[in-house]
């Protein structure tokens, strides 16, 4: 966590920010496999009536891609960028403009998934150009699939980068990232002029606080277990939507 973070997190205007929102770690705890989660009434019922708040200036900023996205907020269809902006949905209810798996990638994560795919509790996550292994269930696999993906990141036709996350790894190509997700929105109503307001859990998300912090908004991260860019902390999940109804949602808001 920087010296400047802090656990008083600022109200928000409506008609003044424009929200950001991560989902796994952030509105949705973790689980050993990402098909483990699920998204009660009371979650949808607080985004619809944000959405609503914000004058429809919110969107999802995932790794997830968004016809996942969509699955599990159904029937909710917002604004998105998914696979950390390789997709992205530019309006609620819009069309989706979607990610392929290149061919490259596509014979790493078969050749990663015969050598590993029976170890107990490592599960494979092809995302099109995104290749998701995870390890939560297995977190002495970790370093062995790490090294393997390290091994093989020369093969491939770009440069692919290898996040590591509480959960595991991802291959991620250089133009996925979230800040170039987010500056996408800020370009387009409602978004833009807007106050830029992001939240997050993982090391993924850290190039989205640097770029909010440059652009005077507010960056959040949810139980910081590293050093993190993020100048506001909340505690879990539950801290984040007691936030967002609480501090967004009720009563007058100042500046923040």
């Amino acid at each position: 966590m920087t010296d400047a973070a802090s656990d008083r997190v600022p109200r928000l205007k409506a008609g003044k920010h424009a929200l950001f929102l991560d989902i796994d770690g952030t509105l949705l705890e973790h689980a050993d496999h990402p098909d483990a989660v699920s998204v009660d009434v009371e979650l949808l019922e607080l985004l619809t009536a944000l959405d609503e708040c914000l004058g429809g200036a919110l969107a999802f900023i995932s790794g997830r891609s968004i016809a996942a996205i969509d699955r599990l907020f159904a029937p909710l269809r917002l604004c998105a960028a998914g696979l950390y902006g390789l997709e992205h949905r530019l309006h609620r209810d819009g069309p989706v403009v979607e990610a392929k798996e290149p061919e490259d990638i596509a014979a790493l994560a078969t050749e990663m998934e015969a050598e590993f795919g029976s170890t107990p509790g490592v599960y494979f996550e092809r995302k099109g150009p995104v290749l998701a292994i995870h390890t939560r269930a297995a977190p002495d696999a970790l370093s062995a699939v790490r090294k393997a993906a390290e091994t093989a990141l020369p093969r491939l036709s770009i440069e692919y980068r290898i996040v590591v996350g509480e959960a595991g790894l991802e291959l991620i190509p250089p133009q996925a990232i979230k800040s170039a997700a987010i500056r996408r929105f800020l370009a387009l109503e409602p978004f833009a002029g807007r106050r830029p307001v992001f939240i997050g859990d993982d090391t993924s998300d850290e190039s989205g606080f640097e770029m909010v912090n440059q652009m005077g908004g507010v960056s959040i991260r949810v139980r910081p277990k590293a050093v993190t860019a993020a100048r506001h902390i909340l505690a879990d999940v539950a801290a984040v939507k007691a936030w967002l109804r609480t501090e967004v949602l009720e009563g007058p808001a100042d500046d923040g």
